[in-house]
């Protein structure tokens, strides 16, 4: 079925009619309280997004810890886990609420969009204050695929940050694994290495987790859900194998999901479908420029406006490369990727 699509008019008064119920859930006193509750659903209340699943959404009320399954309004569209909400609830007999309906999303800080199949931007989680992009010694991680992740965030606005796990299979000199590491640290990407082997293995992703809503992304296999079923020991996940034979990851996580972590202050987590590749067929070949940052001062400063950085003469990044700016794998991922988007 298609979507309905909406006149400028008909917008302009959802949206009115979802700021005004959001602003009156914010400042709801007892006689609009006493309004509200009359009817089958109770008042109106803020709430975040926690999980969803098509039509229904598991929504948790503010100083609450259990979710509500909630149904959504008509005219909302494009709700995913993280939004902040209205909804309104529905008691039983013994007044425990048992079921709610979303009536308006709130503002958003930020989102974090993946392009599907047909390359159209698709929304997966929102109010995000960083990206946590998590690879491990096992499977081996390729700099172009760290790249790809690192770029696709660059293009959301969303802070990175690159997680290694399973630091415990490194050589006791880090091996090259550890000196790419130390490549992106030098760019100004944080870096953190983690292990669910060791006591303190993740000590230094506790630190980074605190006071943020971070996403995980990477590949399958990687350990993302072992390592959010360390940070939540009461969550009961699927943890999925490792093919001994091709070492990679099986598809374990179906729905993105948002925890609070009760051991790291104001922090919560949303988990995202694993997904092996980050699709960049969205973006053009200025964007994927500007997802380097090194890039970032050089362009617009080569000679000719329209300089692809290929052979052309009087090319700041060709000149940045012989200097020695631009990291040679570095130049050559950003050639990889673009070869990849025509």
């Amino acid at each position: 079925m298609t979507k309905r699509k909406l006149n400028r008019q008909q917008r302009w008064r959802i949206e009115k009619i979802q700021a005004e119920r959001a602003s009156r859930a914010t400042r709801l006193d007892d006689k609009d309280g006493e309004k509200l509750a009359a009817g089958e659903y109770g008042p109106e209340q803020p709430g975040r997004v926690v999980a969803h699943f098509g039509r229904t959404l598991d929504v948790r009320a503010e100083g609450d810890d259990e979710p509500v399954r909630c149904h959504m309004r008509a005219n909302l569209e494009g709700l995913v886990t993280g939004d902040r909400v209205i909804w309104r609830g529905r008691q039983d007999a013994e007044g425990a609420i048992v079921e709610g309906v979303v009536v308006a999303r709130g503002e958003r800080t930020s989102v974090l969009e993946r392009p599907d199949a047909r390359s159209q931007l698709k929304p997966v989680a929102a109010n995000i204050d960083q990206i946590l992009i998590v690879f491990a010694v096992e499977p081996e991680p390729h700099p172009n695929l760290i790249d790809r992740y690192l770029v696709a965030a660059e293009a959301t606005g969303i802070a990175p940050a690159l997680v290694l796990n399973k630091i415990d299979l490194l050589p006791e000199d880090g091996g090259a694994l550890m000196a790419l590491l130390h490549r992106y640290e030098a760019l100004g990407y944080p870096v953190v290495a983690t292990t669910t082997e060791r006591e303190n293995g993740l000590d230094a992703l506790h630190a980074r987790l605190a006071g943020n809503t971070s996403v995980f992304v990477g590949q399958s296999g990687v350990g993302k859900s072992s390592l959010i079923d360390r940070l939540l020991p009461d969550e009961e996940l699927r943890i999925g194998a490792l093919s001994k034979d091709s070492r990679k990851g099986t598809h374990t996580t179906t729905t993105a999901r948002l925890y609070t972590l009760p051991s790291a202050e104001a922090a919560e987590l949303i988990d995202s479908p694993g997904i092996r590749e980050f699709g960049l067929g969205h973006l053009n070949e200025q964007q994927v420029a500007e997802g380097f940052i090194e890039f970032r001062d050089l362009l617009g400063h080569c000679r000719f406006r329209d300089c692809r950085h290929r052979q052309e003469p009087g090319c700041a990044l060709l000149e940045a490369l012989e200097r020695g700016d631009i990291h040679p794998e570095r130049f050559a991922s950003y050639r990889r990727i673009l070869d990849s988007l025509e």
